[in-house]
């Protein structure tokens, strides 16, 4: 806890003096974007209607869209912060001080985890204006079940960002893993469209992804209907794929900070 804590403070005296305004555009305009245009072909091309085979209906298309595309850039921008951390320490010329420093690696990823999350909770007022300014009301069905898929969520980002973070410095590149990842997450993750309307190889690829059990959960606790007793299934899948990605993560990162200082040194 006490390493977790002062490297959420350092991040934030950083922060504080250069702010990356970068990030947040990058994280609020793609949502707004996204809701925005999702009203207009809602309206303007499907007449206000949707297909049967929408699960979510009609009613709530637009909630499901403003929910998923702000949870996918809220993963967007946590994994630009915990999976960067450890190559942007890289190429600052700071990692060997890190890997030698008497501080676990864990609590140094959480810490940056936490300030990001705490940020981004912040940025995201903008996308909240936008909903209000397009008229556009989204449903909670579950205060507790909401509370526990964003829970959800984070941890299995952070599972992955751990694994992720590691294949960064080893390979010594991030622009390429991380949109990888952000392709593969967005599409298969049941982020803005149901993950019926994939391929049966896609859906399978889906299960094996943590997310994809944390994005059923908050789309079932805001626009599903489902109570958390319903969803619990769900978020004990969640809980043990995470748990799998931060075990195997942790496993590879020590063998990743090895491979990152014979390529500097």
């Amino acid at each position: 806890m006490p390493i977790a804590r002062a490297t959420a403070w350092r991040t934030w005296q950083m922060t504080r003096r250069a702010y990356p305004w970068s990030y947040a555009v990058g994280t609020v305009l793609p949502a707004a974007l996204t809701i925005s245009l999702a009203q207009l072909a809602f309206h303007a091309i499907g007449g206000g209607t949707v297909n049967d085979d929408f699960t979510a209906g009609a009613d709530t298309y637009l909630a499901y869209i403003a929910v998923g595309a702000t949870a996918f850039q809220f993963t967007v921008r946590l994994i630009l912060w915990s999976a960067k951390a450890l190559i942007t320490e890289q190429r600052q010329g700071t990692l060997a001080a890190l890997l030698i420093a008497p501080a676990g690696r864990l609590p140094y990823l959480l810490g940056l985890t936490a300030f990001a999350v705490l940020s981004s909770l912040v940025e995201f007022l903008a996308i909240g204006a936008v909903l209000a300014l397009l008229g556009i009301s989204v449903p909670v069905a579950s205060p507790l079940g909401v509370l526990a898929g964003a829970l959800a969520l984070i941890s299995a980002v952070f599972s992955l960002c751990v694994g992720l973070g590691g294949l960064m410095i080893a390979a010594g590149e991030a622009h390429i893993s991380q949109n990888t990842v952000f392709i593969v997450l967005g599409l298969l993750c049941g982020f803005t469209f149901p993950r019926d309307y994939l391929p049966a190889p896609a859906q399978w690829l889906a299960e094996a992804l943590p997310t994809t059990a944390a994005m059923d959960v908050l789309h079932g606790s805001f626009t599903g209907g489902h109570t958390l007793a319903e969803l619990a299934p769900r978020l004990a899948v969640c809980a043990a794929l995470t748990a799998v990605y931060l075990a195997l993560g942790l496993k590879y990162l020590p063998h990743a900070e090895a491979r990152a200082l014979e390529r500097t040194h």
